[in-house]
């Protein structure tokens, strides 16, 4: 969801107008993107397949698919149309939906398609008012769909009660799945629009304890502008460049830059670099009375997100 006011975001969560506002972003998107606002790929692993749906005007929803039984899981599929065509073309069954927080451009979904598969489970934080929800989820709790195993890390900040979800790769003998929603996007992060900078933090680094090699399944095509908005604050970051490069090659035919890699995400992502002194030397004196005390690694997040809510990409 792109920047709103606070009076606007209320009324977009809150209120019936938050749903329609949905719907014409709905009507919009199908009519402009009849195929959908980015080229995808999936990737297919030893008996899993992950298939992002581009949703909307810069949402991904995916399909998580365990291709020997046939069995399929949702996340955050805010176009219920979309996502059915998909589950129709790949012959699967939907039995599970994934939902990281409440907004309407990520549940938007939930009704018509747990209606249309009946025995399909909504999955989410009760924190969170997800729509249609029937199995609420905890930090650290697990949903099994066939050989899938994938654990909800609870990431509040974003909303209070957002999830992010990781798919184990062990039992695909592959890397594993990270499906970000608004957390986490490819060299950005979300606004915190129920929490502190502390809370957004401390759920930043619950990703930055997974490996490396993890994928970044993110809930937005956000790439180029977060990558512009990078290499305004560090504009000596050479990974930064290698990879703003590839980022617009990709969009120039329309195609996604799902996924990155925690690995990357590490080496250029600001939001994910909050320990590092070169960011602490870009933004100038720290917030105390003399300027000489520094940021802490929150009030440098806090100072990130201000600076970026401000940027427009060039």
């Amino acid at each position: 969801m792109k920047a709103v006011g606070l009076a606007w975001y209320s009324l977009y969560t809150r209120t019936w107008l938050g749903y329609l506002f949905y719907r014409q972003q709905l009507r919009r998107a199908r009519n402009r993107y009849p195929k959908g606002h980015s080229r995808t790929q999936a990737r297919l692993f030893n008996g899993v397949k992950v298939l992002p749906i581009p949703v909307l005007s810069d949402n991904y929803s995916y399909l998580i698919i365990d291709t020997q039984a046939r069995l399929a899981v949702a996340v955050d599929p805010s176009d219920p149309q979309a996502v059915q065509a998909s589950i129709e073309k790949e012959g699967v069954n939907l039995v599970a939906i994934l939902c990281t927080h409440k907004h309407w451009d990520h549940s938007g979904g939930n009704r018509d398609l747990s209606r249309r598969h009946q025995d399909c489970r909504v999955y989410g934080s009760p924190q969170d008012g997800i729509p249609y929800l029937t199995h609420p989820l905890c930090h650290q709790d697990v949903v099994s769909v066939g050989r899938l195993q994938i654990r909800a890390l609870a990431t509040p900040g974003h909303t209070q009660g957002h999830l992010v979800y990781l798919l184990d790769g062990e039992p695909y003998k592959g890397p594993s799945c990270l499906f970000s929603g608004d957390l986490l996007f490819l060299s950005g992060c979300g606004r915190t629009f129920e929490g502190t900078a502390e809370t957004m933090l401390s759920s930043l680094d619950t990703v930055l304890g997974l490996e490396d090699d993890t994928l970044l399944w993110p809930g937005h095509e956000y790439a180029e502008e977060n990558l512009g908005f990078a290499g305004v604050v560090e504009p000596e970051n050479l990974a930064r460049e290698r990879k703003m490069q590839w980022v617009q090659r990709q969009r120039m035919e329309r195609k996604s830059t799902c996924p990155s890699t925690l690995g990357e995400e590490r080496s250029y992502n600001p939001f994910l670099r909050t320990h590092c002194l070169v960011l602490q030397e870009a933004l100038g004196p720290g917030p105390g009375p003399t300027g000489d005390d520094g940021y802490s690694r929150a009030q440098l997040l806090e100072k990130l997100r201000q600076l970026k809510d401000l940027h427009k990409s060039k």
